[in-house]
Parts: C-alpha cells; sequence; structure tokens
C-alpha cells in the first residue's frame, strides 16, 4: 500500500451512499472529502448533524439546499475536482447519465448494481475477480443478491466442488425507511421470467458459470432469503463443503440450534451485536440447515440488501486506484476496518 490515502466522495447519500460513507471513514488509506445529494430532508440533515462536508449534486439544487439550512459547500462538479474516486450511490439510472461527468473531471467511479453491466463493461465481487477491476476507470459493484450468489457459488468453486448451482429466491418487498410508500401486502409476487436477472447478473462477475436462478417478491421488508440446489463435481462430505465455505471471506455461519429459525432473528442480533444501523455485511448461511447427499449439496442463506454490498465497494475503490494490487489484502484490510466476522456467536 501506498502512504497517501484515496480522495473518496459519494454521491447520492441514500440507504446504500450514507453506509458507503462511513466505510470510507473506517479505512486507514481512504480519506472521504465529501458527500453529494440533491435532497433537503432528514436524510441529508443527518449528514450535516454527521458535520459532513455537503455538495450538491445539480446546481438548480444549491438555493434550495440552502434556504433548508444545508451548508451546501459546492456542487458535484467543484467536489470532483477534489478527489480521485467517486462512488455513485443514486437512484437506478442515474449513475448512468453521471458517467459523462465523472470522466470528463478524470475521476475513477464506483457504481451500484442498479446500473447495467454494458455501462461499463465491468462488475464487482472482490473475491471472485478483485484483480481484473486493476486501473479500469470504473467498475459496477452488483447487486445485493448477486453479490450473495458469487461469493457462495465462488467458494465452493474454488474448492474445485461446483458443478452447476439453481437457486430460488425469495425477495423482500421494500426497504424498510420505504415501508409508508407503495409495496406488497399479503401476497407474494413471482418473477415473470426464468431464468430471474440474478443468475445472469452473476455471469457478468464469473462467466463460467452454470447457474440459474428463480425469484419472488414476498411481503416483509426484514432481508431476502436464498434456497441453493449444487451438483457437485464428485460425491463430498458435508464437512467438506462447509469448510469451503468457512474458508470464504465474508460468509457467517448462524444456526438454528441456537433460536436463529427466522430472518428477523438475524435482524435482532446485529441490534445486540452493536452494528451500525444493525447492519450485517456477510453472507448469514445456516450451518445446521446445509444438506449433502451424494453429489448435491442444499444451502440457505440470509442476505441484508442494505448493506452486504458496502465492503465490495470498498475494495473496488482500492482495485480501481490499483493501491492495493491483492484482493485479498484489500478484503483483510476492509473485513478489519469494519470487524466483518465468519461466525456471529463464536467470539
Amino acid at each position: 500500500m501506498v502512504s497517501k490515502k484515496v480522495r473518496v466522495a459519494v454521491n447520492g447519500y441514500g440507504v446504500i451512499g450514507k453506509r458507503v460513507v462511513d466505510a470510507v471513514r473506517l479505512q486507514p488509506d481512504m480519506e472521504l472529502v465529501g458527500v453529494s445529494d440533491i435532497v433537503s430532508d432528514y436524510r441529508i440533515k443527518t449528514a450535516v448533524v454527521l458535520n459532513l462536508p455537503i455538495y450538491a449534486s445539480l446546481i438548480e439544487k444549491v438555493d434550495q439546499m440552502k434556504a433548508m439550512g444545508i451548508p451546501v459547500k459546492g456542487t458535484l462538479d467543484d467536489l470532483l475536482t477534489q478527489i480521485d474516486v467517486v462512488v455513485d450511490c443514486t437512484p437506478k439510472g442515474i449513475a448512468a447519465k453521471n458517467l459523462d461527468r465523472y470522466r470528463a473531471a478524470g475521476v475513477k467511479a464506483v457504481l451500484q448494481g442498479g446500473e447495467k453491466h454494458d455501462l461499463v463493461s465491468h462488475s464487482f465481487v472482490a473475491q471472485a475477480n478483485y484483480e481484473s477491476a486493476l486501473g479500469r476507470e470504473a467498475t459496477r459493484v452488483v447487486s445485493c443478491n448477486t453479490t450473495s450468489a458469487v461469493r457462495t457459488l465462488t467458494a465452493l468453486q474454488d474448492a474445485r466442488l461446483l458443478k452447476k448451482a439453481r437457486g430460488v429466491l425469495m425477495r423482500r418487498a421494500t426497504d424498510p425507511w420505504e415501508s409508508d410508500h407503495s409495496g406488497i401486502m399479503n401476497t407474494v409476487v413471482p418473477e415473470p421470467h426464468i431464468p430471474s436477472h440474478q443468475g445472469p447478473d452473476v455471469k457478468t462477475v464469473a462467466p463460467e458459470l452454470d447457474v440459474v436462478t428463480i425469484a419472488a417478491k414476498a411481503a416483509h421488508t426484514q432481508t431476502h432469503i436464498h434456497h441453493w440446489i449444487v451438483e457437485l463435481t464428485r460425491e463430498a462430505s458435508r464437512e467438506e463443503v462447509l469448510q469451503a465455505f468457512r474458508s470464504a471471506p465474508r460468509i457467517a455461519f448462524i444456526r438454528m440450534s441456537d433460536g436463529i429459525v427466522a430472518l428477523n432473528n438475524t435482524v435482532e442480533l446485529m441490534k445486540d451485536l452493536d452494528r451500525p444501523r444493525g447492519d450485517m455485511w456477510e453472507v448469514a448461511l445456516w450451518e445446521d440447515v446445509l444438506t449433502v447427499k451424494g453429489n448435491e449439496a442444499y444451502y440457505t442463506y440470509q442476505v441484508y440488501n442494505e448493506a452486504i454490498v458496502v465492503p465490495e465497494t470498498i475494495d473496488a475503490i482500492r482495485a480501481l486506484t490499483g493501491i492495493v494490487k491483492d484482493g485479498r489484502i484489500s478484503m483483510s484490510i476492509t473485513d478489519e476496518a469494519m470487524g466483518i466476522r465468519h461466525d456471529f456467536l463464536v467470539a
């Protein structure tokens, strides 16, 4: 690593953006220069309370934000002159419009999974393809569900156990903060196409994987749950499969024998562990549910969609700037700074 800190801006201080801000501030080799947004409500006012440098993403929003008591230091274009990397956490589709601004300013850009792979021709999950992002001008951190699938499937692939995978995803209806908006109530809505978009998205990171996903939205807001049926390359023991998951970063075991029998239990556990905002950055895999029969493995895990992509975003910053060449080293730095675990109930 170099001694000079990477200067980072976050455009969009929402569900993901505010978490990325916190994670950047924890890293020993990064400096948060500012956050940018267009809103004037409680979300950006929280950033004021936290004494974060605030910029307006659009020049026409400056006066409105100042009128609402937000101490705007300048515009996004002003912020871009001071940084090395911008993390775009704006709503789906906005980053595509911002990309030309980032290129014109000569800064690297990390986009989120709401954008299309073709926009920058590179999608990112640290344990799978960190090195392929080194020195690029931009990358796209894939969605929460895709991130979790890549983590678990490449863990099996790295152990030379994975032949093909079929997954069923039950998605939360909406983010908790939007529960008062429109949403799904007392029903389950299947996605109309098989594969659902997560399977093809996995292939943007690991194109060699044989993976198909089926998904539905359910009437809850507490995380996603995945069920996977995996054909292995050979007959294997349960312990071999568990060891593959143990050896991978950012997969943490939970157990029904500990009383963690539903999604809400893990949500409560994160609060009890004093996680900021109750966040869970890891894939929470039920150790005592995992079943192996011959050359097939069956497992279930939980995905906290508001937080799981945050450590990947931090690693993407290092990869684009090249300050850390080895993905394993970057992940180790990130995970230590954030307190990422392999087991939530083992000290």
